[in-house]
Formats: C-alpha cells, sequence, structure tokens
C-alpha cells in the first residue's frame, strides 16, 4: 500500500505548479489579443499595417515561451554560484545605455540597440539582481540579521538604482527601490534595521520629482489634470474617459474608442486603460483575479521552497511581478502621478516581455523541487 503510494506523491510533487505555468501562458495570450485590439488603428495609419504591433508581440511570446522553456527545466540551483557574474552582467547592460549604443526615444534613453533590436536593461536587471540577492544571502543566512550583512545587497540595488534614474526611469527606479526592501524584509532583517531604511526611501520619492522639472508637471496634473487637459494631464484624462465609457460590462472586444490616437501609448503603458474600456468592471475583477492568483501561488512556491536560495529567488520573482502590476495599476487608475511603466505579461514590450516569462519558467522550476 506505501509503496504505490509514495511514487504518486513524488510524481505529483516533481510536477510542479502546473495551475501557475497555466495561468501565465493563459495571461500573456490575452496580452497579444489586447495589443492587438489596442494597437491595430495607430498602427494602420503609421505602419500601414494593423498587425505591426501584433507581430511583433508575437515574436516577443515565441522567444518568451523557448526562454520560459529553459527556465523550466534547467536546475535554478545552477545559478548559485553566479549571483556576482549576473550583477555584473546588468551593470553593464545598464552602463551601455550611456555608450553610442544608447537609444533615445520620448526624450529618454533607456534602451540600447544592437543590429537594430532594442533591447531595456532595466527589465533585465530585475531579474539579475534578485538572482545575486538569493546567492548571496543564501550562502549565509545569518547576514541578513546584521546591517553590515545586509549591506552589499542594499548597496548593489542602490547602484541599480543610480543608473536607472540617469537614464531618466523614475517608475522602474521606483520598483527597483521596494523589490530590494520587499528582499531584504523577506531574507530576515531585523524591523528596527528595516525602518531605518524605509523612511529615507520614501523621503527620496519627492526629492526625485522635484529633481526634474518634467516630473513636477506630472505631479501638478496628477493633482489637478484639468488644470492641463491638453497638457500634462491630456494622457490620465483619457485613461479615466476609457475607465468611464467601460462601465459594468464594457464596451465589447476591439471596440474601444480611446484607442483611435486619443490615449497615447494605449498598446503599451496604458493597455490597462483599453481593456477596462472594452471588458468593463466586471471584466477586469477577472483580470486582476488573474494578476493575484498568481502572485499566490508565487508566494505559495516560495513559502513551501525546500531550500534558502529558491526561496529568496522565488520570492524575488514574485515580487517584481506584483510590484509593477501594482504600480502600472495605480498610474492608470490616477491613484499616483502618471509614469511610464508597462504592465508585465501584457503590455507590449519584448524586452519586459520575454524577461519575465524566463522568471516565471525559474519559479515554476522551483515549485518542481
Amino acid at each position: 500500500m506505501t509503496a504505490s503510494v509514495l511514487p504518486l506523491k513524488i510524481n505529483k510533487r516533481r510536477s510542479g505548479d502546473l495551475l501557475l505555468l497555466f495561468s501565465v501562458i493563459g495571461l500573456s495570450l490575452t496580452g497579444l489579443l489586447f495589443v492587438y485590439s489596442a494597437s491595430k488603428y495607430s498602427a494602420e495609419i503609421s505602419y500601414g499595417d494593423k498587425f505591426y504591433f501584433a507581430k511583433k508581440h508575437v515574436i516577443g511570446l515565441l522567444l518568451g515561451y523557448t526562454a520560459m522553456t529553459f527556465g523550466c527545466f534547467f536546475d535554478y540551483r545552477k545559478y548559485k554560484k553566479a549571483g556576482v557574474v549576473f550583477f555584473a552582467l546588468s551593470l553593464v547592460l545598464l552602463c551601455l545605455v550611456f555608450t553610442p549604443l544608447g537609444y533615445e526615444n520620448y526624450g529618454a534613453t533607456r534602451w540600447i540597440k544592437i543590429a537594430g533590436i532594442t533591447i531595456q536593461p532595466s527589465e533585465i536587471a530585475k531579474i539579475c539582481f534578485v538572482m545575486f540577492s538569493a546567492s548571496y544571502f543564501s550562502k549565509n543566512p545569518a547576514k541578513s540579521k546584521t546591517f553590515l550583512g545586509c549591506l552589499p545587497v542594499l548597496a548593489a540595488g542602490g547602484v541599480v538604482c543610480l543608473l536607472i534614474i540617469l537614464e531618466p526611469n523614475m517608475s522602474i527606479t521606483v520598483c527597483f527601490g521596494l523589490l530590494t526592501l520587499a528582499i531584504l524584509f523577506a531574507a530576515g532583517m531585523k524591523t528596527s534595521h528595516f525602518i531605518i531604511l524605509l523612511v529615507p526611501a520614501v523621503l527620496c520619492v519627492p526629492l526625485l520629482i522635484i529633481a526634474e522639472p518634467y516630473r513636477l508637471n506630472r505631479l501638478s496634473a496628477f493633482l489637478n489634470p484639468w488644470a492641463s487637459p491638453k497638457g500634462e494631464g491630456y494622457q490620465l484624462l483619457q485613461s479615466l474617459y476609457a475607465l468611464g465609457s467601460g462601465g459594468w460590462f464594457g464596451t465589447g472586444l476591439f471596440k474601444s474608442r480611446q484607442k483611435l490616437r486619443f490615449l497615447p501609448f494605449s498598446e503599451s503603458d496604458f493597455i490597462l486603460s483599453v481593456i477596462g474600456e472594452e471588458i468593463g468592471f466586471i471584466g477586469l475583477l477577472f483580470f486582476f483575479g488573474l494578476i493575484f492568483f498568481i502572485v499566490i501561488r508565487g508566494i505559495r512556491i516560495a513559502v513551501k521552497s525546500k531550500d534558502y536560495y529558491g526561496y529568496i529567488l522565488a520570492v524575488g520573482i514574485t515580487c517584481v511581478y506584483g510590484i509593477q502590476s501594482l504600480v502600472n495599476a495605480l498610474v492608470v487608475t490616477g491613484s499616483i502621478p502618471p509614469t511610464g511603466l508597462p504592465l508585465p505579461l501584457v503590455s507590449a514590450g519584448n524586452t519586459s516581455l520575454i524577461v519575465f516569462l524566463y522568471s516565471f519558467g525559474v519559479l515554476y522550476n522551483i515549485s518542481k523541487n
């Protein structure tokens, strides 16, 4: 009796969290649907091909699924020895932004362009930082109990934040700062040390806003978008129009009106506005339910992880996804000042899509062990 039951339990455990995997794939395919819906009009006007952005997204999905497959089957514990290498790679990529390889768009240099391929290093830096932090703490978990022990991870996060804010990219900087704090907290940092870090981190946000005039304009538009309905307040107002037009049940798939070149970045940073307009409040409840379900599965995997490295790695991947999804939703709904940040697994942008799909492959790999 025991011999027949035991293999079943082992096989079930080794199969991993298939619900996580199916949820991630389902959400990414939903993203493809809405990227096409949000971009088809502007793509036809600008490029003469309504499938222009959708085709690019399909390429990103195929590469992402390939990366995710690799992440699923390559033993995640082998990354442990390469923590410093991953961090060094992220620094090199972030520094390349400030070289002739740097690619400027909309007044910011956040990408590098090599052989016609555009890459956003800050998206890659997030998973590299998670791997570095997990590797560092797993070698001696007791280091998280002292401030000096946490200092290398804190310093690494600070350096990355500095390079990203110089691009400039405040949204990713804030997400990276929150990720650093989340990893330190999960690693077991003392509450007193955590509070000491949290206070200056919160105070840095207004200083970053004051440092750049355009951020002050965005803050002013956030507080009263009607003061500049055709200027800084335009995008937020169009986003709110889209969400308001959706009502309870939405205008219907492919029937958004704000995507008709009223709402800027409708296929990327503000794709959630189009989704809300087309599927309505009820549809958004199910949509966010799926996002929340993925986060819960990630937390569950972290808690059940058999090794400390897998635990920190799972926490970091889940936090990156959860934090970025939350910030994007807050921006789109006008709950915080507008800033450019894609909705993970959904927005157009292949670097983000590939990195997140790979990260969830690694998370699934952790669940198998």
